[in-house]
């Protein structure tokens, strides 16, 4: 048998490939920094040849380490789920799934106990981090995405189909200075998500005041902190119709009565290849059956 480097140091690369940060993959495996370089440079002097391009502070892959990455993902996490089977005595399925916190926590979980009840071998690892559809392939075997489109040489299938409302605290509507009217949003400031940025200009365009301003535009990158920004009173958010229903938040109103079509809409995208796990295959024709709208 051709000989192999030490599983640990295969390990450790993984982690800092994936999680780009020697420091981050240190702390998931419990070791010092120092004592994880030192098993990724036992790789390398393995291999003979550098895995990362590293700078001041910064360390990520280049064009070896990356089909290295790419080679020895599939079966150390295959070798991980048989070790975790035979230690459990059940035969679970498992995969990784990114999914944008509010989704999760809106539409996800309150019926992952459906899911739980049909298929209770089926267990998934919840990952909320940003970029999820960049990572499948490296860390993620699925993802929920929140987006206008996608690459086509991936496998995706559109979820959903929602309407843009501007949602504000009751509170704003309310007095002499209350938000009534678009040309209202000149005196506040609007909240949007990344992964919507063109909501507002949607909007605008749509009411007829491409000009209007608003006295700031603010990015952030959780749907749920915006709903809590927008019930304490502090902007308008240009969000989806569901985020509002699911909120189920008496504090919370719809502005305008305008109806439009937003141009996102959450997607369940995978790599081809993906969907020859059954637990994929099985997630996805239950999220298509029960969360699709």
């Amino acid at each position: 048998m051709r000989r192999l480097p030490p599983l640990t140091a295969i390990e450790a690369f993984i982690q800092v490939a994936r999680l780009g940060s020697i420091k981050a993959a240190a702390e998931e495996l419990a070791l010092s920094s120092p004592a994880l370089s030192r098993r990724v440079q036992a790789l390398e002097r393995f291999v003979g040849k550098p895995l990362f391009d590293r700078g001041h502070q910064a360390i990520r892959l280049n064009d070896v380490g990356l089909r290295f990455l790419e080679a020895a993902s599939p079966p150390l996490d295959a070798l991980g789920e048989a070790i975790e089977q035979l230690m459990s005595g059940t035969a679970l399925l498992r995969f990784r799934l990114g999914v944008p916190p509010l989704f999760a926590s809106q539409r996800l979980f309150p019926r992952l106990g459906d899911l739980r009840a049909r298929h209770p071998d089926l267990h998934i690892d919840i990952d909320t981090a940003a970029h999820s559809v960049t990572r499948l392939g490296d860390g993620l075997d699925a993802a929920i995405a929140l987006a206008r489109d996608i690459d086509p040489a991936l496998y995706a299938y559109r979820l959903d189909r929602n309407r843009i409302l501007a949602i504000a605290a009751r509170s704003l509507t309310e007095g002499a200075d209350g938000i009534r009217e678009p040309a209202d949003l000149a005196r506040t400031t609007v909240l949007l998500h990344r992964d919507m940025p063109e909501n507002f200009n949607v909007f605008r365009e749509a009411v007829g005041l491409p000009e209007l301003e608003p006295m700031a535009i603010d990015q952030l990158d959780s749907g749920q902190l915006m709903l809590d920004a927008v019930a304490q009173g502090l902007g308008v958010a240009f969000m989806h119709e569901s985020h509002l229903i699911e909120a189920h938040d008496d504090r919370l109103t719809s502005l305008f009565g305008f109806d439009l079509a937003s141009p996102y809409s959450y997607w369940f995208v995978c790599r081809p290849r993906a969907l020859e796990s059954r637990a994929v295959r099985l997630f996805r024709d239950w999220l298509i059956k029960t969360i699709k709208v």
